[in-house]
């Protein structure tokens, strides 16, 4: 589907722009250039995409004011995640496992750190079984919920979920993931903007280069950009 330019609407909040899962020096650059608000390094053994906490405060040294970077986890120890903090300056946190509240509150150092926390979110006609609102109160102390797909093991794996599934008024700060992509991305923000107090998108692998996770596409990352701004218009 294609929309046509319109003007901004006043008072609508500009949809932040999060690129996760960079692993090089040059990706941190063309996203930067591009525009982007933060940049997301995984602290997940298991991915494809992990960088060492001294890769990842290397990475971050890169980064100009006012772009911030984000560690993600999966069932980390709160002492390894609060030491990896202290590497990485302006960090906060996102929870991509099954930790629950408290293990977010104690990781944060007991909310002095923002953290984001990710909710699964099931593909299909399964997404309506998802209790969103109820997630959402649970970790109300997160600065925003992140909407992912369900694959096995964790992380998107690529996949949109049903994004007209999603209740009408969410009472959190929410960030789009999972399967995202140019071509798609202005859909998935009229779509879930009205929905919550405000919207932020995070790609990952719609950025990445032909089958090479962890390795961005300057281009793609740019026409991405591009794509988020011309929804912000509608």
């Amino acid at each position: 589907m294609t929309h046509a330019p319109s003007q901004p609407v006043p008072g609508l909040s500009r949809t932040r722009i999060k690129i996760c899962g960079l692993t090089r020096e040059s990706d941190v650059d063309a996203a930067v250039a591009a525009g982007v608000d933060a940049i997301g390094f995984v602290r997940y053994e298991k991915s494809a995409r992990y960088v060492s906490v001294q890769r990842a405060a290397a990475l971050a040294r890169r980064l100009p004011p006012f772009v911030t970077p984000v560690l993600l986890y999966v069932n980390a120890n709160a002492s390894n995640i609060m030491a990896d903090c202290t590497s990485v300056t302006g960090a906060i946190v996102q929870f991509h496992g099954d930790e629950s509240p408290a293990d977010c509150w104690l990781a944060s150092g007991q909310g002095q750190r923002p953290y984001l926390r990710a909710a699964r979110i099931p593909l299909g006609n399964a997404g309506g079984s998802f209790d969103l609102l109820k997630f959402a109160h649970d970790y109300s102390q997160a600065q925003a919920i992140l909407l992912d797909a369900y694959v096995d093991g964790f992380g998107g794996g690529g996949h949109a979920f049903n994004w007209s599934l999603l209740p009408q008024n969410v009472n959190a700060h929410l960030v789009l993931s999972g399967g995202l992509n140019a071509a798609n991305v202005i859909d998935g923000i009229t779509q879930v903007r009205p929905r919550c107090k405000s919207l932020s998108v995070d790609i990952s692998s719609g950025v990445e280069a032909s089958g090479q996770k962890g390795i961005k596409d300057a281009d793609k990352i740019h026409q991405f950009v591009a794509a988020v701004r011309q929804a912000d218009s509608i």
